[in-house]
């Protein structure tokens, strides 16, 4: 069996995650077998598998990290928020109900055992499993029935380092206060500690090293300074997001800030181009000067759309896209609300069984129980007008993961067909996917990851500059897994620096 070492926080945002994917990369360029597992995830980023099956992002992250293909194994609970205080409940890769979260709590243990049989799996195939956390282990008011920390380490026996956030300050009273609200045996569990997210000098912190080692114990197994890593993020609208960079001469990109919005990943590939503009518009304010609009994918597509048809966006998405020509991409969620119609009998989404789209493209969608989760590649099928943002992408080969339970009904007569889905599962499959209005300015697509294939999207960026008379960068071609492989290798270097790997080791019995 693997050793294991199990990574907790103090909090939420204490960097349990980035602590873990640099572990895994560490001991995999050690030589180890490494694989990434989180009992317990809930985020609205996620992930298809090879086969088909629905994850969280942040283990698809570490499980690169470990130069591993992901699989559900390494997140068997997946809990996707829906609003109302009710979550959707994905277990090994599929809908298990959506539960609120006290009928939740009741069902744990009939879960268990499947995750413990997906941990055991990964642990008789790898040399060592690490383990990551979720929020704190010290939220007494959750403990019982503890899936996601102590519990989970009890359940695979392993040793807990805990990672604490100085950033947000109070970094040694969160040390303290989480290890004394412990059990005796979870503190005993507990063999060191990390402070992440440094700004400063180490030296000063010197003192209050010792004396939270002497008060609980536990050495500190580093002082990790803050570090700008360029790597998906597990939850759905980040600071880093939100924080993208704004020139005039840039391209600007709006993506609507819907309430409910889930694989915002679908965009980072944008930050990597450096003329670029990106922001999140919230339904509350206005769009700007965008020279393209894009509506993302939503948990709950329904809601959203009651939402956006209230908001200050609506009318104004027409005057740019119908008065000014500004093209718009719907993704998932957002491609159904581009449509004339959707209906929810079943309820799948919401109370709502029947709501109006927005009407610019001529497709219905209805919801079904059963979810499409399937890796997909598909075949671009139109011919575009020289003055559409597509021009060039005629005949293009694009991959991507489709995660929706509406089925889309498309009007031949009145919209064309952009892409052609001819492989899911790695299978023939031959479908129509995403379709594009008469005037080459509305498209929508149930593809995510549709924009990491960097030759569609360098197309559509290309395109934008010469209407903005932008130059088109000297080199393209952006690739995007070289790109992830460096900010693994400049993680990896980063911890090796300021951890104490030889402890690391000893705890881990390597």
């Amino acid at each position: 069996m693997a050793k294991n070492l199990m990574v907790q926080g103090t909090s939420s945002g204490a960097g349990k995650s980035i602590v873990a994917t640099a572990l895994c990369r560490i001991l995999t360029q050690d030589g180890y077998s490494v694989a990434p597992f989180k009992s317990q995830n809930m985020a609205l980023n996620s992930f298809v598998t090879d086969k088909g099956l629905e994850m969280g992002r942040a283990q698809v992250v570490q499980a690169e990290a470990c130069n591993k293909i992901p699989r559900v194994e390494m997140n068997p609970l997946l809990l996707k928020p829906a609003g109302n205080n009710i979550s959707q409940i994905i277990y090994m890769g599929r809908i298990y109900d959506n539960l609120e979260s006290s009928e939740f709590k009741k069902i744990k243990p009939d879960l268990i055992p499947g995750i413990k049989d997906a941990y055991d799996t990964l642990a008789s195939e790898n040399d060592i499993i690490i383990i990551e956390g979720a929020g704190s282990p010290a939220e007494i008011n959750m403990n019982e029935n503890d899936i996601a920390n102590m519990g989970m380490a009890d359940l695979a026996d392993s040793p807990v380092i805990l990672v604490a956030d100085i950033d947000r300050g109070g970094v040694f009273a969160s040390i303290y206060g989480t290890i004394m609200l412990l059990k005796e045996e979870h503190r005993e569990r507990i063999k060191g500690i990390i402070i992440n997210k440094f700004r400063g000098r180490a030296e000063l912190l010197e003192d209050g090293i010792l004396k939270i080692e002497q008060l609980t114990g536990k050495p500190v197994l580093g002082i990790i300074p803050y570090i700008n890593i360029e790597l998906e993020d597990e939850d759905s609208i980040t600071e880093k997001q939100h924080k993208m960079k704004s020139d005039k001469s840039s391209i600007h990109i709006e993506i609507v800030r819907l309430n409910h919005i889930s694989n915002a990943t679908d965009f980072d590939i944008f930050r990597r181009y450096d003329d670029v503009t990106v922001r999140y518009t919230d339904l509350d304010s206005e769009f700007t000067n965008p020279d393209l609009i894009i509506i993302p994918g939503t948990k709950n597509t329904v809601e959203d759309l009651v939402s956006f048809k209230k908001s200050k966006l609506y009318n104004q998405l027409y005057e740019l896209n119908r008065k000014k020509g500004i093209p718009i991409i719907g993704i998932c969620g957002g491609f159904q609300m581009l449509g004339l119609n959707i209906s929810d009998p079943l309820g799948v989404e919401s109370d709502i069984k029947e709501i109006s789209g927005l009407g610019l493209l001529a497709h219905d969608t209805i919801f079904e129980s059963e979810k499409e989760t399937v890796q997909s590649k598909a075949i671009i099928k139109s011919v575009f007008s020289e003055d559409s943002i597509f021009y060039g992408l005629e005949d293009m080969e694009i991959c991507g993961y489709e995660l929706h339970c509406g089925k889309t009904n498309i009007d031949h007569q009145k919209d064309i067909v952009f892409s052609e889905t001819f492989e899911k599962l790695g299978k023939k499959h031959v479908q129509i996917d995403g379709i594009i209005n008469s005037e080459n300015n509305v498209m929508g697509s149930y593809l995510h990851g549709i924009f990491d294939n960097t030759k569609f999207t360098e197309t559509i960026l290309n395109n934008l500059r010469n209407k903005k008379g932008i130059p088109e960068p000297s080199s393209s071609n952006f690739d995007l897994q070289e790109f992830k492989k460096n900010e693994y290798d400049k993680l990896e270097e980063h911890f090796r620096k300021y951890l104490n790997l030889n402890r690391i080791y000893e705890i881990m019995q390597l």
